[in-house]
């Protein structure tokens, strides 16, 4: 689940990247037949389809599924399907499914929209794709927690959620989701196909693959989720943050920011879960707001930098500088992440499906017929149990982190769901793991690819959760040498970050008694660029466009549009305000800016540059400077 707000779990699988997808198909009038398999279980509602959206081709449908199989339960599912024909070579049908669980694949992938439709034909030439709103997401029946909105303690909201849920609440599991899948595949008439799944998408694949191995032509997993996961405790992410960083900071990334990230964020992750940090942020109204980050918040942001680069660009700077006693900088990242998450799009991940699937599927530290008056006793002794080194470096307070602390008040049968006798089907497979993920670590990836005779498993170093969805070339070209059959590399070359991590902050907090030289404001205002380019990266990942944030010490940074910032005194540094436009004049790795900034503050030589890249040159003070 993504960090949105304090102690907000970071583990909700999901797979929003660098690429946004916000177009929804909109129906049009033509009416068109969508082949069915006679003797299905599927209602003739799946018969009938239309185009939709703005993609040629393109066509939607409704294939309606039973809510509860064993009939005992009354109630269906209309689900939300969308296709678009192969062109080309006909090499058959791949099904894309997104993460959470309870993202909605078709809103995700939104192949309505040309751009995405394109890039997705691209990657998969002559395969026709299909895309489809799980139960309880998106247009399929969408499921609705307000109370899991920010459960800010363990069990909050999760008694309220399935209150509200009733019944219904127990028929949201992988397995039901993996049933679902079968009768769309049927409604559409394809025998094999191929499966394409990233982050929780990845576990339904294989949960389809285990219970319909003779309809699976081949398996594509992004940010692989094993069958056995996640973990209750995060025990395996929280192993894994310290070599993640450290793979983040490879070379010389981060070396302007801290000359140890890894260790910055372990020992102030322990520092602040014996003592939280408390301060105050600006917000963009210049309005001032009391905010507090302890040892779990840390790190929930922190495991949330593997899904936005922007917020990967702050952290290490930030982190640094909270250890050498200046917390503004990261109070101010912790308010950045909350600003954007709350303009988020609405195929994001439902909180309400989140909890119905991890809580029905598991696996927890009780039975599935525990009590719900046992469970926080059976839950603790678990953690006390844990043998040293579990949670890596970090102490038992890590495990809030994890799911169990969701579903242990869940007023349902929880956990022990069973996926599927087996065995895996024998097709290629071809698994994708960043070097950069920590909530589905590469070494899970490596457990699923050896139940495979024809896995192979690719890591791009320096990236994050879902591959695919990074913009990085080197997986791509991958993907389409796989599906011809030819060979692919172990690994890919690192690319550079999207936006290179922020330079240090300065340590403390006090004004300038007099204005810095033109060199050091130099400086100054050439981080302040670079900080705002990460920001900016932040909050557009988040949520989008229109988005106003503060800098740490005034000023504002308005999210102008998908490739322009604008800056109103926007101070990083005491002392030094930048107000200007900056504009991505390259839109792929590494990111390039370029305009013509103001620079003014007490503590600045005042003046004006121009910024193209790296470099900038102007008049500060008087005096033409360059870097």
């Amino acid at each position: 689940m993504r960090a949105t707000s304090p102690k907000r779990s970071p583990l909700r699988h999901s797979s929003t990247g660098v690429r946004r997808r916000v177009g929804l198909a909109v129906a049009v009038g033509m009416t068109l037949v969508v082949p069915a398999v006679a003797g299905s279980a599927v209602t003739a509602a799946a018969a009938a389809a239309s185009a939709c959206g703005q993609t040629p081709g393109l066509v939607c449908s409704q294939v309606t599924v039973p809510l509860d199989r064993t009939g005992v339960t009354a109630g269906s599912i209309s689900l939300h399907v969308e296709v678009l024909p192969a062109s080309g070579v006909q090499r058959g049908a791949m099904f894309m499914i997104a993460g959470g669980p309870g993202q909605p694949s078709a809103g995700v992938f939104s192949l309505g929209t040309p751009a995405d439709a394109a890039y997705y034909r691209s990657l998969f030439p002559g395969y026709a794709l299909v895309a489809y709103d799980g139960r309880g997401s998106g247009r399929s029946g969408p499921l609705d927690c307000p109370s899991l909105e920010g459960f800010a303690q363990p069990g909050f909201g999760g008694a309220t959620c399935a209150a509200v849920l009733g019944a219904k609440r127990d028929f949201f599991g992988t397995g039901d989701q993996a049933e679902d899948l079968e009768l769309v595949r049927q409604s559409l008439g394809f025998d094999r196909v191929a499966l394409f799944g990233t982050s929780y998408g990845t576990k339904l694949a294989l949960a389809y693959a285990l219970a319909y191995p003779t309809h699976v032509e081949r398996l594509l997993l992004d940010s692989v989720v094993p069958l056995a996961l996640p973990d209750p405790l995060s025990a395996n992410v929280l192993r894994m943050i310290p070599t993640a960083l450290s793979d983040f900071c490879a070379g010389a990334t981060c070396t302007a920011a801290t000359p140890n990230f890894s260790g910055d964020v372990v020992a102030l992750a322990n520092e602040l879960a014996a003592r939280p940090l408390a301060g105050s942020v600006a917000g963009p109204n210049g309005s001032k707001r009391a905010e507090t980050l302890d040892g779990a918040d840390l790190l929930s942001l922190v495991v949330a930098a593997d899904l936005n680069p922007g917020l990967a660009a702050e952290l290490p700077a930030a982190v640094h500088a909270a250890r050498r006693g200046n917390p503004q900088p990261l109070l101010r990242t912790l308010e950045l992440d909350q600003l954007g998450s709350s303009g988020r799009q609405a195929n994001d991940v439902s909180a309400a499906v989140y909890a119905a699937t991890l809580c029905h599927d598991g696996p927890f530290p009780w039975v599935p017929s525990s009590p719900l008056a046992n469970r926080s006793e059976l839950l603790q002794a678990a953690i006390d149990a844990l043998p040293s080194g579990s949670l890596g470096p970090f102490g038992h307070w890590a495990t809030l982190l994890g799911d169990a602390w969701l579903c242990v008040a869940w007023p349902s049968v929880a956990g022990g769901a069973a996926l599927g006798a087996g065995p895996l089907p024998d097709v290629p497979m071809l698994a994708l793991s960043g070097g950069f993920d920590m909530r589905t670590p590469t070494v899970d990836a490596a457990s699923v690819v050896a139940q495979f005779p024809q896995g192979h498993l690719l890591v791009v170093p320096g990236i994050g959760h879902g591959v695919l969805e990074s913009g990085a070339t080197c997986p791509q070209i991958a993907v389409r040498s796989w599906l011809d059959g030819k060979p692919v590399a172990d690994r890919c070359a690192r690319p550079k970050p999207l936006v290179a991590p922020v330079a240090a902050f300065s340590a403390g907090n006090a004004r300038p008694t007099h204005p810095a030289g033109p060199a050091q404001t130099l400086a100054v205002a050439a981080n302040t660029a670079r900080e705002a380019a990460a920001a900016w990266l932040l909050l557009l990942e988040s949520g989008g466009t229109g988005a106003t944030a503060p800098g740490i010490y005034g000023g504002t940074l308005h999210v102008a549009a998908a490739n322009v910032i604008e800056l109103t005194r926007y101070s990083i540094t005491r002392g030094v305000a930048v107000s200007g436009t900056l504009q991505v004049t390259r839109p792929t790795y590494p990111l390039v800016f370029a305009g013509s900034l103001t620079v003014t503050g007490a503590g600045a030589s005042v003046g004006r540059l121009d910024a193209s890249g790296p470099h900038f040159r102007g008049v500060l003070g008087g005096r033409r400077v360059s870097r």
